[in-house]
């Protein structure tokens, strides 16, 4: 059976994957190649290019599976909102909803820009529950025959957080607490009130925090310490934007102002209650479940500070949260949901790394090379020649073997760095990725050497968990030790990306620390690279020193 995930809805993140009898073969994000960020169109390209690589025409699919529910039971939801006063009827309530309605309606329909694009089907087209499809994204590639599974996210169709108990091949469904009492949503509001973009610039917020100290009380907006957490999002949503909020705090940050004190302390307190709801949510789920492992989708499971806690805390056994966790990801549960038809078993397999994109052979390299006259040099031994320069506090793009799935750059398109220079982190920041000064880079490490630097998260290989440096290595490593001690940290097996290992142990040899500054291969505002010319353009564009593209390098 071929199936075809594809997760549309007109809000962010179109993608697509294909999976072939249980196995996926691809899966892109459409903004990797349309060039637009968190793209929301059609994934047309991205659909393309699975059916590309697995070498099929439409025809040929059996399912094409949207990660996305019918319009008429979401509207329905939003409707009983406001009837019953849930939820404050005011224009831009109204307005939301009526876009979410359209957003929906517009995915129901996705069999008409398909069949535009791709020709005549005979597959069978599918809609999939939105928080079942993140369910099934975790459970499936996590490798674990008994987990509980928790989705949080800002908004499904009517779901906020839902809890999932996946044993022996099935996904149950345990809990659902309904839109617009989400984690999501909260967190969005403040990322907002903060002057940055919802439901893309969170990152920012959960950066900015360590900054900031406790004190400032949310629990007007939310009940997080509670065993089952809730959202006051009326309090949230009520009147004039933010109205609630200012009343408490004062005015909203106006982006790309300056960050005072009191918005690092807000930061704070937006992300200790985060951490408290995730954590409550988290053993809720074991709780209900009787599981000691656990399975994080939804775009909060994206936060890697809380994620790091529930590890640190030692309630789990085992964790995982696979690399595309926000709405990209959702096509890779919608693809699985067929295989529970007719008393089916859910396929399980770990997913240990995220290289499921587009890759380019050394002859595409240097036709793009060559094609803007690019000075270039071929190279024997990348890993090598790159440590060498890395050694030398040069700072370098990476271009290697096929694009990472998901928000974070593993390796293959990544900027790197010596982790070991005090100063790199700002050097990078104000010379090569033009952003916010506090913002933390991650380090990539061998996996053997994790225990050595990190007290927990020996096991990362998707960047997607937080851990302590040890203190007597945060002088060691600083450009990549957060202002808390923390960081976010990427294990590399030689087994799984041995191009990368080896650079990473070739710098170990030169320097004694088998770590480097490790950050994704983009510009402010853009989306990660996907081809030759785009790290081209990227690299000339930046402060970066030097360029390893498959077998060549440039140089400034």
């Amino acid at each position: 059976m071929i199936t075809l995930g594809i997760n549309y809805s007109q809000m962010h993140d179109s993608s697509a994957c294909i999976v072939r009898d249980g196995e996926l073969l691809f899966a892109v994000a459409e903004e990797r190649l349309s060039r637009t960020k968190h793209d929301a169109r059609f994934p047309q390209l991205a659909i393309q290019a699975c059916l590309d690589f697995a070498k099929l025409s439409a025809a040929q699919i059996d399912e094409v599976c949207f990660g996305w529910q019918n319009a008429g039971p979401v509207y329905r939801h939003d409707l009983s909102l406001y009837a019953t006063r849930r939820w404050p009827v005011n224009y831009m309530n109204v307005l939301n909803s009526s876009r979410h309605f359209l957003s929906m309606w517009h995915q129901e329909s996705g069999a008409i820009p398909f069949q535009r694009a791709f020709g005549p089907t005979k597959a069978h087209m599918r809609f999939v529950d939105h928080h079942f499809a993140h369910a099934l994204s975790a459970y499936c590639y996590s490798g674990f025959d008994d987990s509980a599974v928790v989705v949080m996210d800002g908004r499904g169709a009517w779901e906020g957080t839902s809890i999932w108990h996946g044993h022996g091949g099935r996904l149950d469904h345990i809990l659902t607490i309904n839109y617009p009492d989400s984690i999501g949503l909260f967190y969005s509001e403040f990322t907002a009130y903060l002057g940055f973009l919802r439901n893309s610039d969170e990152w920012k917020v959960m950066g900015l925090a360590p900054y900031g100290q406790p004190g400032i009380g949310l629990s007007r907006f939310i009940d997080a310490a509670s065993a089952v957490p809730r959202v006051h999002y009326r309090q949230l949503i009520t009147g004039s934007p933010f109205e609630n909020v200012i009343s408490l705090l004062g005015p909203p940050r106006v982006p790309e102002s300056e960050i005072t004190d009191h918005h690092k302390n807000i930061a704070f307190a937006v992300q200790d209650a985060c951490e408290h709801a995730m954590m409550s949510f988290a053993k809720l789920a074991l709780q209900k479940t009787g599981s000691r492992n656990l399975c994080l989708a939804g775009g909060v499971a994206l936060n890697s500070k809380a994620n790091g806690k529930i590890v640190a805390s030692g309630i789990v056994e085992k964790f995982f949260v696979q690399p595309a966790a926000s709405d990209d990801g959702v096509a890779l549960g919608a693809a699985l949901a067929p295989y529970l038809d007719d008393n089916g078993k859910l396929p399980n397999k770990p997913m240990r790394h995220g290289y499921w994109g587009p890759s380019f052979d050394d002859a595409a390299i240097e036709s793009a090379l060559n094609t803007y006259k690019i000075k270039h040099s071929k190279l024997s031994d990348p890993a090598t020649a790159a440590a060498q320069l890395l050694s030398h506090g040069k700072i370098l793009g990476w271009f290697q073997g096929r694009m990472e799935f998901g928000p974070r750059a593993l390796g293959a398109r990544s900027i790197i760095a010596d982790p070991r220079d005090p100063e790199m982190n700002a050097k990078v920041n104000n010379a090569v990725k033009f952003r916010e000064w506090w913002r933390p880079f991650a380090p990539s490490f061998k996996k053997e050497a994790a225990p050595e630097y990190l007290e927990s998260a020996y096991d990362s290989p998707f960047m997607i968990l937080t851990a302590q440096v040890r203190p007597e290595k945060r002088s060691i490593i600083p450009s990549v030790t957060h202002v808390d001690g923390s960081a976010r940290p990427q294990t590399v097996e030689r087994e799984i990306n041995p191009l990368y290992y080896r650079l990473i142990d070739e710098f170990g040899k030169i320097t004694g620390v088998p770590v480097i500054m490790n950050t994704s291969f983009n510009l402010r505002g853009e989306a990660i690279v996907h081809t030759p010319t785009d790290a081209i353009r990227t690299f000339f564009s930046s402060g970066m020193d030097a360029l390893v593209i498959g077998n060549f390098l440039v140089e400034k």
